[in-house]
C-alpha cells in the first residue's frame, strides 16, 4: 500500500509542480492568439470551454489503454507502479503537453504536418504512413473487441451486426462537427471514466485488499521470453507514454481558448490517464492475490482483460461497477475509435490541402479511409493487436525528436525531452530483436546490443541533421 499511495501523490504533485515548469520551458502566454480564434470554421476549429476539452482529450486519449495496458503490465509486478508513475510524469505527460503547444502554435495542424516542419519532408512523408497506419489499425481494434462484448452482452444481435453498427457510427462521428456529438457526449463518458477509477480507489483503501510493495523483480511466468526491458515500456503504452496521443492533440489544440488551458487539457489529461492506469494496476494485483495469480487467472482465459475488467468491477463496485464497466470496456474504446478515424481524416486533409468545411470534401476523404479500414478488419484480431503496441511506442519516439528540434530552434531546454527520445528509441530498437512478433531471436542480450547500435546509428542522424538543418549546437 505504501509504493502505491506514494506513487499516487507523485502524480498529483506533478500536475502543480513538474506541469508548471513546463509552462515556463515552453513559454506559455496565455494572452497569444490560438487557432480557434483565428481558424474558426464551426466543423474543426471551435472554442471550448477548458473542462470540456480536458474530458474529451482524456477519454480520446484514454480509452481501454491505461486499463487493459496497466492490468497486462501488473502481470510484472509492482515494478510496473514505477513505469506508470515517473513515466507518466516526465515522459507522457511532457509528451503530450510539449506536442500539444507545438501544434497549436503550428496551427493546429496534425501532428504528421508538424512533424515535417521540424524533421524534413522525407520524415513527413514517412511518419504520415506510419501513422495513418497506426490510427486506422486503433480504429479498428477499437471497433472489434467493443463489438465482441456487446455480442456477449446482448446476443440477440450477431458480432456483425454490432460491428455494422460501430462502423457507422464511426462513419457519421467522423463527418459532424466536432461541438455537435464530441463536444456534447463524450464529457460525460470521460467523467464516468474518473469515476470508475475513483470507486476502484476507494475499494482499495477501505476494502480488503492487500496492495504489494515495491518489487523490481519480474513476477512473469517466463522473465527470459517476457523481460522487463524492454517488454514492460511496450505492454504499459497509455498509462505512461503513447504516441496514440499526439495524433489526438489537434483535435483539442483547434478547440483551446487561449494557450494557458494547455496544461490542464494536455499535461492535466496525461496525468489523469496515468492516475488511472497506476489503479487499474493496483487492483488487478490485489484483487486475485499478486502479480502471479494475476497472470495465471488470465492466462486461464485467455488473456482477455475485459474479463478482468468485468471480473473486478462487478465484484467489487456492484451493479454501478457493472454500469461503468459497460461504459469502460464498451463505450471508452468506441470514442477513442471514432475519434482515430477522424484524426485520421485530418491529417490526410492536411496532406493534400484540402478544406473541410464542405461535407462533399470530407466525404471525399472518409469514404476510402473507411473503405480500407473494413477490409483490414478481416484480418485476424492477434494479428491487428501484435503489432499495435510497438508502433505506438515507436511514433511516441519520432514525436520526441521532433520536440526535441523544436525546443532548440526555439532556444529553450532541449533536455526535457531529448534523453527521453533516446530511450524510447532504444525501447522500440530493442523490442524488435526480442520479440516473437518481429524478428523471434528471443535473447535478452541481442535485444540489448541490437537495440543499443540501433539507437546510436538513429541518435547520431539526428544530432547531424540538427546540425545541418537548423545551425544548431548541441
Amino acid at each position: 500500500m505504501i509504493t502505491f499511495i506514494a506513487c499516487l501523490l507523485f502524480l498529483v504533485a506533478a500536475y502543480f509542480g513538474y506541469g508548471r515548469y513546463m509552462e515556463r520551458v515552453a513559454g506559455i502566454d496565455p494572452r497569444a492568439s490560438v487557432p480557434s480564434e483565428r481558424l474558426c470554421d464551426g466543423v474543426d476549429y471551435v472554442p471550448m470551454p477548458r473542462w470540456r476539452v480536458f474530458l474529451i482529450q482524456l477519454l480520446n486519449i484514454a480509452g481501454v489503454g491505461p486499463i487493459f495496458g496497466a492490468i497486462l503490465g501488473a502481470c510484472f509486478g509492482p515494478v510496473a507502479f514505477l513505469w506508470i508513475t515517473f513515466g507518466g510524469i516526465f515522459m507522457g505527460a511532457m509528451h503530450d503537453f510539449l506536442s500539444g503547444v507545438m501544434i497549436l502554435r503550428n496551427d493546429g495542424l496534425s501532428i504528421t504536418e508538424v512533424i515535417g516542419r521540424y524533421l524534413g519532408r522525407g520524415t513527413k512523408y514517412f511518419i504520415s504512413l506510419f501513422s495513418m497506419v497506426l490510427l486506422i489499425l486503433v480504429g479498428v481494434v477499437f471497433m472489434r473487441s467493443p463489438a465482441g462484448l456487446l455480442g456477449e452482452i446482448v446476443p440477440q444481435l450477431s458480432y456483425n451486426a454490432w460491428l455494422g453498427i460501430i462502423i457507422a457510427y464511426y462513419f457519421v462521428a467522423t463527418l459532424l462537427p466536432v461541438d455537435k456529438l464530441i463536444g456534447r457526449i463524450y464529457p460525460l463518458f470521460g467523467a464516468a471514466l474518473i469515476f470508475m477509477a475513483l470507486g476502484l480507489l476507494g475499494a482499495l483503501l477501505f476494502g480488503d485488499f492487500r496492495i504489494p510493495e515495491l518489487s523490481l523483480t519480474n513476477a512473469q511466468p517466463d522473465p527470459q521470453k517476457m523481460p522487463l526491458m524492454p517488454t514492460l515500456f511496450i505492454t504499459i503504452a497509455c498509462g505512461a507514454i503513447s504516441g496514440f496521443h499526439a495524433t489526438q492533440s489537434p483535435l483539442m489544440a483547434r478547440c483551446v481558448r487561449n494557450e494557458g488551458e494547455c496544461r490542464s487539457v494536455f499535461y492535466g489529461a496525461m496525468i489523469a490517464e496515468s492516475i488511472i492506469a497506476l489503479i487499474w494496476a493496483a487492483i488487478a494485483m490485489a484483487f486475485f492475490g499478486g502479480a502471479e495469480h494475476l497472470a495465471s487467472s488470465l492466462a486461464e482465459h485467455g488473456n482477455n482483460a475485459a474479463w478482468a475488467v468485468n471480473t473486478i468491477s462487478r465484484t467489487t463496485l456492484g451493479v454501478a461497477g457493472g454500469i461503468l464497466a459497460l461504459l469502460g470496456v464498451v463505450a471508452a474504446p468506441i470514442t477513442s475509435g471514432d475519434t482515430a478515424f477522424r484524426s485520421a481524416r485530418l491529417i490526410i486533409a492536411d496532406m493534400l490541402g484540402l478544406e473541410q468545411r464542405s461535407r462533399l470534401k470530407r466525404l471525399a476523404v472518409s469514404v476510402p479511409l473507411f473503405a480500407v479500414a473494413v477490409a483490414i478488419s478481416l484480418i485476424d484480431f492477434d494479428v491487428l493487436w501484435r503489432y499495435f503496441a510497438w508502433t505506438n511506442q515507436a511514433l511516441a519516439a519520432v514525436v520526441l525528436w521532433s520536440i526535441s528540434v523544436w525546443l532548440a530552434r526555439e532556444n529553450r531546454n532541449l533536455w526535457v525531452a531529448l534523453p527521453v527520445a533516446i530511450f524510447m528509441t532504444y525501447v522500440c530498437a530493442s523490442f524488435v530483436f526480442v520479440s516473437e512478433q518481429f524478428l523471434g531471436l528471443g535473447v535478452t542480450a541481442w535485444a540489448y546490443v541490437g537495440g543499443a547500435a540501433v539507437t546510436a546509428v538513429i541518435t547520431a542522424a539526428m544530432y547531424f541533421k540538427f546540425l545541418r538543418r537548423n545551425k544548431l549546437q548541441l
